[in-house]
């Protein structure tokens, strides 16, 4: 039973309408869409590559089905524009090859939507759901308190 249904999702503020199945990731109907940030990792939910907001907080998109994000807002990478903890990862060199890269601003966004102050063990626990293949933590975490401190300056 491979019926098509439509279905609206809020992503980086703009209503869309799907023709989706039942069965499909989300992750897989955002790269669909063009919004191609979201990678495909492990896809099992290990390595936080897909990561993306729902609802202000960092979900794994490669484990919800597109269905359960419905009357949810949804933020992907590509909803972001020069925000302090993109900057502040340029500037601090926290990432390598980039891939994984996506998944943690997107973890580190949601951290910092919902703790404008978190404390380094907070840091670290947000970090813990991404893996990263190529480089060390030490430089994102760097990156994220750098943002940090941004915010706490411009407010």
């Amino acid at each position: 039973m491979n019926q098509k249904m439509t279905i609206t999702l809020e992503i980086n503020e703009e209503r869309y309408e799907k023709d989706i199945l039942a069965s499909d990731l989300l992750l897989n109907v955002l790269r669909n869409m063009g919004l191609t940030g979201a990678k495909p990792g492990c896809l099992n939910g290990d390595c936080g590559a897909c990561t993306v907001i729902i609802d202000k907080q960092p979900m794994k998109s490669c484990l919800l089905l597109a269905i359960e994000a419905i009357d949810t807002e949804i933020i992907t990478i590509e909803g972001l524009t020069n925000t302090p903890i993109q900057k502040a990862f340029v500037e601090h060199f926290a990432f390598q090859c980039g891939y994984c890269t996506p998944g943690f601003i997107m973890n580190a966004t949601a951290l910092l939507l919902n703790d404008n102050d978190p404390s380094p063990e907070k840091i670290k626990t947000c970090l813990s759901s991404n893996i990263c293949r190529c480089t060390g933590y030490k430089e994102i975490e760097e990156a994220i308190r750098s943002a940090i401190n941004t915010i706490k300056i411009n407010k």
